[in-house]
C-alpha cells in the first residue's frame, strides 16, 4: 500500500513541477507559442496521464522486486559491499547509462522507433511534451531499468533518486524556456541542458540521431553522439510525414505504432553506438 502511496504522491509532485515549469515558459520563452503549442496540449496532457497511470504499475512492481532483493542480498553492489552513498552514485549513474542505451535502441530498431515516434513527432516541444509518449514505449523502458537495476543491486531509496532526478530533469530540458548559450554549453558537459535536448527533437536525421542523454551528457560526448547544443535554438521541431491532425490526436497518437505506412529507421551515428530515425522527406 506504501508503494502505491508513493505513486501517488509522485504524480502530484510531478504535476506541480510541470505547472513551475509552464510558468518560467510564459516568463522566458524561447519560441513564440504558435498553433500546434496550443493543438498538442490536449493529446500530450492526456497521453501523460495514461504514462502515469501504466508507469504507477511498473514503478510499483519493480520497487518490490528491488525490496525483495534487499532481504535477500542480491546484487553487486551488496555482493561488494559498497556503502550507501557511492552505492547510490553508482545506481543513478548505471541506471541512467541503461537509459541512454534504451534511447539509442529505440532509434535503431525499427520496431521499437515505432513506439518512439509518438513521443518525436510532436511539432512543438514544450514541458508537455516530456511526457508524451506511447505506453508500450513505457514498457520498453521499464524492461530495461528493471535489469540494470535487478543485476546491480540498487535499493528501493537509490531507484527513487533516480527516477525523481530523471523526471524533474526531463521537464527542465523539454521546456520552451530561453537559456543563455554560453551557460548551456558549459553545463552540458556534465549533464543535459535545454538546448542540448532540443537539438535530439530535430526533424534533420542528423541530429535526431544525437544528444540521447537522460541525465548525464556525459554518454553522448564517450560515444561520439554529441551535437553542439547552439544548434538547438533553431531546429523545426516533429517529423515529417506526421503533421496531420488526424495523426496529432490521442487516439492517433496511441495508433501509431501500428500504422502500415509509418517509415522505418535508415540512418546512423558513428562510433560503435548505431542510432536511427525516420527518413527524411
Amino acid at each position: 500500500m506504501s508503494s502505491y502511496s508513493s505513486a501517488i504522491s509522485t504524480m502530484g509532485t510531478i504535476l506541480v513541477a510541470m505547472a513551475f515549469f509552464a510558468a518560467v515558459e510564459a516568463m522566458l520563452p524561447l519560441h513564440a507559442r504558435g498553433a500546434w503549442g496550443r493543438r498538442h496540449l490536449g493529446p500530450n496532457l492526456l497521453l501523460t496521464f495514461v504514462t502515469f497511470a501504466t508507469n504507477a504499475v511498473f514503478n510499483v512492481g519493480l520497487v518490490l522486486l528491488l525490496e525483495r532483493q534487499e532481504i535477500a542480498g542480491v546484487g553487486l553492489l551488496r555482493m561488494y559491499g559498497v556503502p550507501y552513498v557511492p552505492a547510490t552514485v553508482a545506481v543513478v549513474l548505471a541506471l541512467d547509462f541503461a537509459n541512454y542505451l534504451a534511447h539509442v535502441g529505440m532509434h535503431a530498431s525499427p520496431v521499437l522507433w515505432r513506439f518512439h515516434s509518438v513521443h518525436h513527432s510532436d511539432p512543438a516541444v514544450d514541458v508537455t511534451t516530456t511526457i508524451r509518449q506511447h505506453p508500450g514505449e513505457g514498457v520498453i523502458r521499464y524492461v530495461v531499468l528493471a535489469v540494470a537495476a535487478c543485476g546491480i543491486g540498487a535499493t528501493p531509496a537509490a531507484f527513487a533518486v533516480y527516477r525523481a532526478w530523471s523526471v524533474l530533469h526531463g521537464l527542465l530540458e523539454h521546456a520552451n524556456v530561453r537559456v543563455p548559450s554560453r551557460l548551456d554549453a558549459i553545463v552540458s558537459w556534465v549533464v543535459t541542458t535545454p538546448n542540448m535536448h532540443k537539438v535530439h527533437h530535430s526533424r534533420r536525421v542528423e541530429e535526431t540521431n544525437s544528444n540521447y542523454g537522460n541525465i548525464f551528457a556525459l554518454f553522448d560526448r564517450w560515444f561520439s553522439t554529441f551535437t553542439p547544443t547552439d544548434r538547438g535554438l533553431r531546429v523545426a521541431y516533429g517529423l515529417d510525414g506526421l503533421d496531420e491532425q488526424s495523426v496529432q490526436t490521442t487516439a492517433g497518437l496511441l495508433a501509431l505504432p501500428f500504422r502500415g505506412a509509418l517509415a522505418s529507421p535508415d540512418a546512423t551515428v558513428p562510433n560503435a553506438v548505431v542510432a536511427r530515425a525516420p527518413r527524411s522527406s
